[in-house]
């Protein structure tokens, strides 16, 4: 798979710069690495941010802290230091992430035919604290977090992200690299480019999951 510094190269490539950049951390002392060094990392987060990739999505079991909440919330808790996007707060005890539980009818007080369920995934909402630290705020006791979170491992990255990333960073690489108006025409179509390529790797990774969220209304649960 591809390292950083060919990601790097590709998008160097992509505004018709010849440099080779060896490496970014330390830069490896040409400009185009100095300027590699400085956005790449800018340009990873922006398109992590922008699609909840499947590489990037992780859960964890949220640290509660002891000070009280705003109302109408029962527990706060410390966002993960690597979050970029906050998915769901889910229950423990969920044995699926997206659909609802059923209730077998006759033990809710409703018509019949009427939708009967249970969500698994809990409201909340997130806050940055007087400190600068991210916290959320859940009912949801003993909390676990989905969520997608920034990473660095280039070994995840499937082809088309990579390519699209290349657009995004040659896009930013572009007036610095090449100055001028002619810089920043290049940077708009690097980045028109990026658009298209962003959708192309969007599509695929979204086929790559296959989730079928059920819920039931009361006749069928006692079938």
């Amino acid at each position: 798979m591809a390292s950083i510094t060919d990601i790097c190269n590709l998008a160097l490539s992509n505004i018709g710069d010849t440099a080779t950049v060896v490496s970014i951390s330390p830069p490896s002392g040409s400009v185009q690495a100095v300027h590699c060094a400085r956005f790449y990392p800018v340009a990873l987060n922006a398109i992590l941010e922008m699609h909840t990739w499947d590489f990037a999505v992780k859960r964890v079991s949220l640290a509660l802290l002891s000070e009280t909440p705003p109302s109408p919330w029962r527990y706060a808790y410390t966002a993960p230091g690597d979050a970029l996007n906050l998915l769901s707060i889910l229950d423990p005890a969920a044995t699926d992430d997206y659909s609802a539980g059923l209730i077998q009818y006759g033990s809710y007080q409703g018509p019949p035919g009427a939708m009967v369920s249970i969500y698994t995934t809990q409201p909340f909402t997130s806050e940055v604290d007087p400190t600068g630290t991210q916290v959320i705020y859940t009912n949801q006791q003993n909390a676990i977090l989905r969520y997608s979170g920034a990473t660095t491992d280039t070994t995840t990255f499937s082809p088309l992200f990579i390519m699209a990333l290349g657009y995004l960073l040659g896009s930013m690489l572009a007036g610095p690299v090449i100055k001028g108006a002619e810089g920043r025409a290049e940077a708009k179509a690097q980045y028109q480019l990026f658009k298209a390529s962003m959708a192309e790797a969007v599509e695929s990774d979204a086929n790559q999951r296959n989730i079928k969220p059920t819920a039931s209304v009361g006749w069928i649960a006692n079938r």
